[in-house]
């Protein structure tokens, strides 16, 4: 059942992979900065998992690098409730099954958040063991502070 209040940030990516852990790096800083509402969550996003952290909730902001040929950097929303993610952009994950796939199937199950959007950062470097690259460590300021505007004055990023 659909907790419709119940708002959830989910900070996606390999913490030891480069940019890929962009989405727990926007995570972690959102912690403490949000109203005591928003509930905060990192998942390495498997599909399963991913289905499993946002089943219930009314809205999800999930935050993730993405690879589309936009400088790295880039930040760009998605209104995932609507329409449906370009695959080429998000690719696949080491599990085999990527952010849009997943994000399709929640549609297709009707598990999906009526209100589902997704924060993307262009991801220059997936290199083991490296930090997040300058420009996508600049990208993650830019994010926190677009998604506590949205979560918090409801204004709307593009």
């Amino acid at each position: 059942m659909r907790d419709q209040n119940r708002r959830l940030v989910l900070g996606l990516g390999n913490p030891d992979r480069g940019d890929d852990a962009v989405g727990r790096a926007v995570a972690r800083l959102l912690r403490g900065a949000l109203p005591a509402d928003v509930e905060i969550a990192e998942s390495d996003g498997e599909a399963s998992s991913l289905l499993a952290k946002m089943e219930g909730a009314a809205e999800a902001f999930l935050v993730d690098a993405c690879v589309s040929g936009a400088p790295s950097g880039t930040v760009r929303r998605f209104d995932a409730a609507t329409l449906p993610l370009p695959p080429a952009t998000f690719g696949v994950s080491t599990h085999g099954f990527g952010l849009a796939e997943a994000i399709e199937l929640g549609r297709t199950l009707g598990r999906l958040p009526r209100r589902c959007i997704i924060y993307a950062i262009e991801a220059k470097s997936f290199a083991a063991g490296a930090s997040l690259s300058p420009p996508v460590a600049m990208a993650v300021a830019e994010t926190v502070l677009r998604l506590r505007a949205e979560l918090i004055q409801g204004a709307v990023s593009v």
